[in-house]
């Protein structure tokens, strides 16, 4: 990766390289030993781009022949502008110049115009990069709402920027130049409406744009909103700008923007260029080399979850896990329905949340509102279709934790969902949707899926990683042997979604009908084993054998078959090549890859891959929470701490509580009478 190289001593004389700590191990992992001093001919002096303070650094390193080394963000930085306190998740170091500097050749530019940027691999690798961030709809400040609609399509798009930005004047522009483009795109499009984006920090209030809405012409606006900027390219007829990192960005949506300065980007043959480019910009390049060069070549990238350089591909996952959640979470929520053990936890997964048990006051904040899925009631329902206030439902994920939800165990993921809840089939869920929109996508698409299913496979993961023995079955030569996982019966998966089949003595007889000449595994559910939930059944003559405390991982490469109602343990065997019978209708029945001898919604018309399956399930639908940085986290980072464990011990009074609450579970025959 770009960066990596021998140790040098970096020497600063800007106070940002000391206060800046994300910067600074960026830098320190990249090979720099940063250092206060006079350096040596033949250490480095580093400056932050071309900021004003850049001079102090340029007039060492001439007076002691230090190489001059320029810093700069990347192009993928953050959720929000550096200016709102967020820290980047990459760097550009440069020992030639700056890419935003067209009046001499930089370390970008010499990838551009000389690296072969005919290896295969790294194309394909450029143009999965690219669907992934169009996908996410992530760009360099990826704190944008896609949900947010654009303006009637078949305006001309122009990009604004902050006044006194160092990219416009050393890429041959000046302020000026902004009103020679608003000009030329009236002239080149007359009557055509114009709307011009203004830049993330002028939108937070930071530094002033070169537009004013009180003084532009008619037919021209100002969009401020925090739009998602591949809604406002789709419905533009032309793109114009001057040096904006949104005509980079541009290019990739299919664009061919206007260029009124020199930006990097520009005189490869991938721009209209009003301003004449140096004449060393020769080569012609497509999309997939120009992202090749300036998101995997150039930049040094930052995994902060495992503190360590990286591939863009783990920023665009890094990325895709902020901007879900802040999407999700912009607005704050009123929360409903939430036990007190779990508002420390959904507090740190959500942010702002004010806890309401009162349908009424909750639909009447204005904030959406959020309630446990389990505890949504008809009045909660009324009193937000009344109020038009979003109704979200949470629910644990599909890679929850080490440990049960029961034993009050946090969860590593959640899903919140806006149209149902996945384990309700009566109605379409978000979920359902998602595993259709992945039913139709090209297999290339779905690699990171496939790659995330081998992983959980080889670790052994599953929905609560409770461990145990490896069993070691005693079935009969030549007998199936049919794996049949119990559950708890008043669970809100079987009271919603079973058929005809609804306890674990009707599951296991039904199994016996449908095999049988097969030997009759029979799993009983955790919850119900450690006595915290409703569910058992005396299995004898039901059953051929009986296993509990067994890592379920480990069972299921021995079974033939899985027979049951609504069980995630059905999903695991999925994942894992082993056939599935479903009685109900779970959240993976009905798309073609299960035996279904229960009600199929009509809705689950799609078929689907095991890996689209496993992309909407795991990787779309939830949202996940690292409990090392506190951070939301991709897929895998979860993976990796559900793996070590790292991070991932309870708070010790929950297990008590957890204890003293399955007493009384046991003891509910003294009021029951």
């Amino acid at each position: 990766m770009a960066g990596a190289g021998p140790r040098r001593r970096g020497f600063h004389y800007n106070a940002g390289f000391l206060t800046n700590a994300r910067v600074r191990r960026i830098l320190t992992l990249a090979g720099h030993d940063l250092k206060l001093g006079k350096p040596g001919p033949h250490d480095d002096v580093l400056v932050w781009g071309h900021s004003p303070y850049a001079a102090r650094g340029e007039a060492v390193a001439q007076a002691t022949g230090a190489q001059l080394v320029r810093v700069e963000d990347a192009f993928l930085r953050s959720l929000h502008p550096g200016r709102s306190g967020d820290p980047p998740l990459g760097l550009v170091i440069d020992r030639s110049g700056l890419y935003f500097d067209a009046t001499r050749p930089s370390d970008l530019e010499g990838l551009l115009a000389t690296h072969p940027l005919d290896d295969t691999a790294l194309l394909d690798r450029a143009r999965d990069v690219l669907a992934r961030i169009a996908e996410a709809d992530l760009t360099k400040y990826a704190a944008v709402d896609p949900t947010l609609e654009p303006p009637p399509p078949g305006y001309v798009l122009l990009i604004d920027q902050t006044r006194g930005d160092a990219s416009i004047r050393l890429g041959e522009a000046n302020a000026h130049s902004f009103a020679e483009m608003l000009a030329h795109a009236q002239e080149d499009h007359p009557g055509a409406p114009i709307v011009i984006k203004t830049h993330p920090e002028t939108q937070a209030g930071h530094r002033p744009g070169h537009f004013d809405a009180a003084t532009l012409p008619p037919g021209v606006t100002l969009e401020d909103r925090p739009i998602a900027p591949r809604r406002l390219f789709e419905g533009a007829r032309a793109v114009y700008c001057v040096t904006s990192l949104l005509g980079f960005e541009a290019i990739f949506a299919g664009h061919r923007p206007v260029t009124f300065g020199v930006p990097f980007y520009a005189g490869w043959g991938l721009t209209e260029d009003r301003r004449l480019v140096p004449a060393r910009r020769q080569r012609r390049l497509t999309r997939a080399q120009m992202a090749a060069a300036a998101l995997i070549l150039h930049p040094v990238w930052y995994d902060p979850y495992r503190d360590r350089l990286c591939e863009v591909e783990d920023v665009v996952g890094t990325l895709e896990a902020r901007a879900h959640a802040w999407r999700q979470d912009r607005g704050g929520h009123v929360a409903v329905g939430m036990r007190a053990w779990k508002r420390r936890h959904m507090v740190q997964s959500f942010g702002r949340l004010r806890f309401e048990d009162d349908p009424e006051k909750a639909a009447a904040d204005g904030r959406p509102v959020m309630v446990w899925a389990g505890r949504e009631t008809k009045a909660l329902r009324a009193a937000c279709h009344a109020a038009k206030r979003p109704l979200h439902r949470v629910e644990d994920g599909f890679l929850r934790s080490r440990g049960l939800g029961a034993d009050l165990v946090p969860p590593l993921s959640l899903v919140l969902d806006d149209l149902g809840i996945y384990y309700d089939p009566s109605r379409e869920s978000r979920l359902d949707r998602l595993i259709a929109e992945a039913a139709g996508w090209e297999p290339k698409r779905l690699v990171r899926a496939e790659r995330l299913v081998a992983r959980l496979v080889a670790l052994g993961l599953t929905k609560y990683n409770l461990g145990g023995d490896t069993p070691e079955l005693a079935a009969p030569e030549g007998r199936e042997v049919i794996l049949v996982p119990g559950q708890v019966e008043d669970d809100a998966s079987i009271l919603l979604g079973a058929g005809a089949v609804r306890t674990n003595a009707a599951l296991l007889a039904a199994a016996r009908d449908l095999h049988p000449e097969g030997w009759i595994l029979y799993k009983p559910h955790p919850d119900v084993v450690a006595g915290l939930r409703a569910g058992a059944v005396g299995a004898e003559g039901l059953a051929d054998a009986v296993v509990s405390k067994v890592d379920s991982a480990a069972l299921l490469p021995q079974v033939d078959r899985v027979v049951t109602m609504t069980s995630g343990l059905g999903f695991e065997a999925l994942l894992r090549g082993v056939p599935v019978t479903t009685l109900g209708a779970p959240f993976y029945a009905g798309w073609g890859l299960t035996r279904d001898m229960g009600p199929v919604p009509a809705h689950r018309r799609a078929r689907p891959s095991l890996a689209a399956l496993a992309h909407a399930s795991l990787i779309a639908y939830p949202r996940y929470h690292d409990p090392v940085t506190g951070l939301p986290c991709p897929v895998e980072v979860a993976v990796e701490r559900l793996a070590s464990g790292e991070g991932l011990r309870g708070r010790p009074g929950l297990r008590a509580l957890a204890k003293l609450q399955g007493w009384f579970a046991g003891q509910s025959w003294l009021w029951r009478r």
